[in-house]
């Protein structure tokens, strides 16, 4: 059986932390993901790495890989294995082999003899706790459900803050195109989870299928920055507006507010406008509109114009470095 080491499929040290083992994974799926990466090996690579990944983000899983995977890595290189793993066997002949050959479940056969995925031969006994699931592949077979999968979904910062129904498209096993509505939370934001039950990988001998995991990602906007649920922006204005006050038309998410600019207003200066930012999700207030003031002047002066800044130079006291 050959040992997989899932850590250096990662890229991580054995004592990297789960935001670390999670940067990782995300960092390699993105590079390697079929829809993306159409070299030969592509897809291979990113079922390695999703099979790691499997492992490492849960606890337990890790905790017993961390414990037999040495085992095991020491049986193969015929060297002594680990204090306390000296009578650790290997014997799994009387599993019929049945189901170990990285089949339909994705897994290679290390992951399913360590973690008990792996069907049974009829009439034999599981090892390790596996779990049955009733029914089977034949009688007295045992049944595993489909795995989790993971899928980024990247929108636009507007289909965020008001949700609803979405068609997204996911490419299959088999190079076939699935096409799923997915209904938004009104103001989810990036990173949060939308869960679809029974849309991940199919389950084997009966087994349920797994779930579906759409993780949200958003484009760059070309007016705001999102901040937790604060809304940034930029209010430009013209040096007589900085220096006199004023008002001005602010644009939000769903339409535009008037803000007051008070006299003697520098560059930096915010604006907060309270409420008017990403929308709040249940049970949530929404967040600020936060404008920060840019005074601009124009490139091309006129005659006119040139001679009132020449004035103005000329007889006024200011200075902005003294």
């Amino acid at each position: 059986m050959e040992f997989r080491d899932y850590y250096q499929v990662l890229g991580v040290s054995r004592d990297s932390p789960a935001e670390e083992i999670q940067k990782a994974y995300r960092k390699l799926a993105r590079k390697f993901h079929p829809d993306v990466n159409r070299a030969a090996d592509a897809e291979a690579k990113f079922k390695e790495i999703a099979e790691a990944y499997e492992v490492l983000k849960d606890p337990e899983k890790r905790a017993k890989y961390d414990r037999y995977g040495q085992a095991w890595s020491a049986r193969q290189s015929g060297a002594a294995p680990p204090p306390g793993f000296e009578e650790f066997s290997f014997d799994f002949g009387d599993l019929g082999g049945a189901g170990f050959g990285g089949g339909p479940s994705g897994f290679s056969s290390f992951f399913e003899m360590l973690f008990g995925q792996g069907a049974r031969a009829a009439g034999g006994t599981p090892r390790g706790g596996w779990a049955s699931w009733g029914g089977g592949e034949g009688r007295g077979g045992w049944a595993r459900p489909g795995a989790n999968q993971e899928v980024t979904m990247r929108i636009s910062l507007e289909e965020a803050a008001r949700g609803g129904v979405r068609e997204i498209a996911l490419l299959g096993p088999d190079g076939d195109t699935r096409r799923l509505k997915v209904n938004l939370p009104r103001g989810i934001r990036p990173g949060q989870v939308v869960r679809i039950a029974g849309r991940g990988q199919a389950g084997r001998g009966g087994g349920p299928a797994g779930d579906l995991h759409l993780r949200v990602e958003l484009h760059p906007h070309p007016a705001f920055r999102l901040e937790g649920r604060d809304l940034h922006t930029t209010l430009e204005v013209a040096p007589w507006e900085a220096a006199l006050g004023g008002e001005a038309e602010l644009a939000t998410l769903d339409g535009r507010v008037r803000v007051r600019i008070s006299a003697g207003t520098s560059s930096g200066r915010r604006i907060r406008v309270r409420g008017r930012g990403f929308p709040g999700g249940k049970g949530e207030a929404p967040g600020d509109l936060i404008a920060e003031i840019r005074v601009v002047v124009p490139e091309k002066l006129s005659s006119e114009e040139k001679e009132l800044f020449e004035k103005l130079r000329d007889h006024s006291p200011f200075r902005p470095r003294g």
